[in-house]
C-alpha cells in the first residue's frame, strides 16, 4: 500500500509581540501604517486574534489538502521503471499526484480498455507525447468513480511500467 504524506503544523506563538508603529485609540480600534505610499487600515481585533486567525487557517488548509493525497512516484530509488507503489487504493476523490523520481522523462496514460465504463481515459491521462521531464516534476488526477484503473508510462510500457488503483 502507499503512504499517504502529511506536513507538520508550527503555529507561532504571539505573546508579547510588539508593532513600532501602532496606535491604539479610546474605541479600541488600531491604526498601522506599512509605509508613507500605503494606505492606513484600521483592525478592531488585537494582532494576537489576527495572527492566531491567520495560523488556525493556514494550517486547516495544509492539512485539509495533505489528507487527501497520495504521492506515487515515477521510477525507484534504484533505477528501476516502475510506478512505486505499482499498485494501490484511494477513495473516490482523493488526489492522486505522480511525482519523477529516477529514469525519466516519464508520464502517465490511463489505459482505456482497464477503467470503468463511461470515464474518458483522454481526460484523465496525460497525452503520450507529454513528458515529465526532470526530477520532482509532478502530474496529478483525482478520480471520481469507483472501479480499477490501468495505467503506464508510455516511453517504458514495453519495460513494464505499469500500475493499476483501486478506486472505492
Amino acid at each position: 500500500m502507499a503512504s499517504v504524506t502529511s506536513a507538520a503544523v508550527t503555529i507561532p506563538s504571539f505573546t508579547g509581540l510588539k508593532a513600532g508603529a501602532v496606535t491604539t485609540k479610546a474605541s479600541a480600534s488600531v491604526k498601522v501604517s506599512a509605509a508613507a505610499a500605503a494606505p492606513r487600515l484600521s483592525v478592531k481585533a488585537s494582532m494576537k486574534d489576527l495572527g492566531v486567525a491567520v495560523a488556525a487557517t493556514a494550517a486547516s488548509v495544509m492539512l485539509a489538502s495533505n489528507a487527501m493525497a497520495i504521492e506515487i512516484l515515477l521510477g525507484g530509488d534504484d533505477g528501476s521503471l516502475a510506478f512505486v507503489p505499482s499498485e494501490f487504493s484511494v477513495s473516490k476523490g482523493e488526489k492522486i499526484v505522480f511525482k519523477n523520481n529516477a529514469g525519466f522523462p516519464h508520464n502517465v496514460v490511463f489505459d482505456e480498455d482497464g477503467i470503468p465504463g463511461g470515464v474518458d481515459a483522454g481526460k484523465i491521462s496525460m497525452a503520450e507525447e507529454d513528458l515529465l521531464n526532470a526530477a520532482g516534476e509532478t502530474f496529478s488526477v483525482t478520480l471520481t468513480e469507483p472501479g480499477e484503473y490501468a495505467f503506464y508510462c508510455a516511453p517504458h510500457q514495453g519495460a513494464g511500467m505499469v500500475g493499476k488503483v483501486t478506486v472505492s
